[in-house]
């Protein structure tokens, strides 16, 4: 009896043994299996609050349409579920580590994305390198991003200064002509200018005075008299936020004093203060009414309906092409997120934006897109100037110099 209680027992402790060891097998099945389980997160760091907070906003509109429309709306890669997680950095470079900090380290996410501000997206830089995570930077433009401060991590689908300064000096730089510029004291207005007097000093022009302001000024008058003083043929101006200098290069009248305005077109909020400048000649990165293909009239249409009649504005398109670079890649990996392999795929990877085809440059990982060479009008109905395309300025054509060694 006692030996048939001994193996009914044993007996017991081996089926128990097996049915244990069934499920440990099952729960591993379902988290190993190609990782195809698990999620593939990306942190977007943007601007919700403060100078640029309206850049912010298109952005992460940008970027959640980008990722449905490059998903067919399943938010889905080869069989993994993606998640994006949205981090105010405040506009502020301290915060926007923090913040990077808290994306990389407790919600340990696969991709970084932004940011607004260009300092922002210089201090978060080294993160990405130290935790060997891919950071695409959209829509900051310093060129030291892809340049001074490079990494192999970073790859930008923003465009950068160089490119709007080739755009910009294109329109107005030509033998002889003298140039003020006026451009914030930040890391995005000297590299901006710097980009712009090298590419006017090539096409022969003369850049008689460089002009700096405060980044939070609203009172420009005494940076506006210092250009004027300066005697150029044109003032070409840098400038992103709601603080423009609008108002002030207006009220002291600087056109009627011979002085041509040139400039990059801002978003809607902006060009809404650029009645003056009616008749301008400049560029703009993006219009919703300029680029002609399927990508964008679906980016047009569908930001309507999820957003009051609103049309898609100057950085919406840019978190777009951050999404659509990111799912393609993973398309590329079946959903491998494996950081080598993510970089041999994505340098030199060419896809489709709502500006037309953008390509990865392999030597610095910036994006070689299309801008637009612009006269701003109006037009019966819309309560800003307008910019109207004179043409396109192909990737080839805004290829700006390698910068990074």
């Amino acid at each position: 009896m006692k030996v048939w209680k001994g193996k009914i027992v044993l007996l017991c402790l081996l089926i128990f043994i097996m049915i244990f060891t069934s499920a440990c097998n099952f729960g591993k099945e379902e988290t190993s299996d190609g990782a195809k389980e698990n999620s593939i997160k990306i942190g977007v760091l943007a601007s919700r609050t403060g100078a640029l907070e309206s850049y912010g906003e298109q952005t992460v509109r940008g970027f959640e349409l980008g990722l449905d429309y490059a998903t067919d709306g399943t938010r889905e890669v080869a069989g993994r579920k993606i998640e994006f997680i949205v981090e105010d950095t405040e506009t502020k470079p301290e915060v926007a580590v923090q913040k990077a900090t808290k994306l990389l380290e407790e919600d340990e996410v696969d991709f970084l994305v932004g940011s607004s501000s260009s300092g922002d997206t210089l201090a978060v830089l080294p993160l990405a390198e130290e935790y060997e995570k891919i950071m695409v930077v959209e829509p900051a433009v310093a060129d030291s991003i892809t340049g001074s401060e490079f990494n192999p991590y970073i790859f930008r689908t923003a465009r950068n200064s160089s490119q709007d300064a080739v755009a910009g000096a294109a329109a107005i730089a030509t033998k002889g002509v003298k140039i003020a510029t006026l451009a914030p004291d930040n890391s995005f207005g000297r590299d901006g200018v710097a980009a712009f007097k090298e590419s006017a000093l090539n096409l022969g022009a003369e850049i008689v005075h460089e002009e700096y302001a405060d980044p939070a000024a609203t009172d420009f008058t005494s940076n506006v008299q210092k250009v004027v003083d300066s005697d150029p043929d044109y003032l070409f101006v840098i400038w992103a936020g709601a603080n423009t200098p609008w108002t002030q290069i207006a009220d002291m009248k600087v056109q009627e004093k011979g002085i041509k305005i040139s400039t990059g077109a801002p978003d809607i909020a902006a060009l809404g203060t650029m009645e003056p400048l009616v008749g301008m000649e400049g560029f703009t990165v993006y219009y919703h009414e300029l680029p002609q293909n399927k990508i964008n009239n679906w980016l047009v249409e569908e930001h309507k309906k999820r957003f009051d009649g609103d049309v898609p504005d100057l950085f919406t398109p840019g978190g777009m092409s951050a999404a659509i670079a990111i799912v393609e890649a993973l398309k590329k990996t079946e959903g491998d997120t494996d950081t080598d392999i993510l970089i041999e795929t994505m340098e030199g990877m060419s896809f489709e934006t709502p500006k037309g085809e953008m390509t990865f440059r392999e030597e610095d990982h910036q994006a070689l897109q299309t801008l637009y060479a612009i006269k701003l009008e109006r037009k019966e109905g819309v309560p800003y100037p307008v910019p109207v395309l004179v043409r396109e300025l192909t990737p080839e054509e805004t290829a700006p110099p390698i910068r990074n060694k």
